[in-house]
Order: structure tokens, then C-alpha cells, then sequence
């Protein structure tokens, strides 16, 4: 038998045309990459979260040596946020890196950890993928990882 899945989201070809403050997460992602340590594949990348109390919270990339043992900034923050603000859930997470050349998606690592933190928090997380003046929004991790790992 056939099935099909259908991913909805929402393309914006300038920051202009989004919501504020949805420009004023990425905004603060974008100010968070100015934290990143990449001195190997001098990729900046940060990440911003919009609480439900609006309060936002920022975290950046960090590499190692001892490659793989750096942490993505998505992920940086997902546990951040897990260990100081777990009752306080994330409404939306921004992405951006420098250079921006290019909108910035999650590695797959970084998905999984979006769809743990959306099961966390029993809601959804809106997804501001952005770079170079345009924008990608999915309204959850499972936009991102429709096949989902699942104990």
C-alpha cells in the first residue's frame, strides 16, 4: 500500500515579509553565532529560543579537537533550556550562521533533539530556519524529521 506524507511550511523570500518577532528571534540567533567556537570549520552558527513567558534564550556552536565531541547550537540550547528552563517551554527556535551565505537547517542529530524537547514539553516548537535575507518555518521538528525515531 501507498502512503503519502505532505510537509507544510512556510518560505519567506525577504525577512521583510515575516512576522517581528519572528525577525527579532533570528536577530538574536544571528548575535549569538558572534559566541561560536568554530576553529576548524569556521562555521558560526546560533541559535534562539522564544519561551512561553517571552523570555529568549541564546546558545552557539562549539567544536573540539576530539572531533565529533562539539555540540551544534540547536542542540546547545535544547539542553540549556532543558536544565534551567524545563517548565518554561520554547514557543520557536531560530537558526543562523555566519557566513550566511545560505539558509541554516538542523543536522539530524539536531532534529531528533527538536522532536525530544517538543515530546518534553507535550507541544510544538515553530522552526526559523534562516540566512542570506530569506527564511525557511516549519511549525514543529516533525516538519524537519518526518520519520521519527520513537522507544
Amino acid at each position: 500500500m501507498k502512503e503519502q506524507k505532505v510537509i507544510h511550511y512556510e518560505h519567506f523570500a525577504s525577512l521583510e515579509n515575516m512576522p517581528a518577532e519572528d525577525r527579532s528571534l533570528i536577530e538574536a540567533a544571528a548575535k549569538a553565532t558572534l559566541s561560536a567556537h568554530a576553529p576548524y570549520s569556521h562555521f558560526r552558527v546560533g541559535a534562539a529560543a522564544r519561551l512561553q513567558s517571552g523570555a529568549t534564550i541564546t546558545a552557539a556552536n562549539c567544536e573540539s579537537e576530539v572531533f565529533p565531541s562539539g555540540m551544534c547550537a540547536e542542540r546547545s540550547l535544547l539542553y540549556f533550556h532543558a536544565s534551567n528552563h524545563p517548565c518554561d517551554n520554547i514557543v520557536a527556535l531560530a537558526i543562523a550562521s555566519d557566513p550566511a551565505g545560505r539558509e541554516c537547517y538542523p543536522c539530524g542529530a539536531c532534529r531528533q533533539a527538536l522532536l525530544d524537547a517538543e515530546k518534553r514539553q507535550q507541544s510544538p516548537i515553530r522552526i526559523i530556519m534562516a540566512g542570506c535575507d530569506t527564511a525557511t518555518v516549519g511549525e514543529s521538528g516533525e516538519t524537519l524529521l518526518p520519520f521519527t525515531f520513537k522507544l
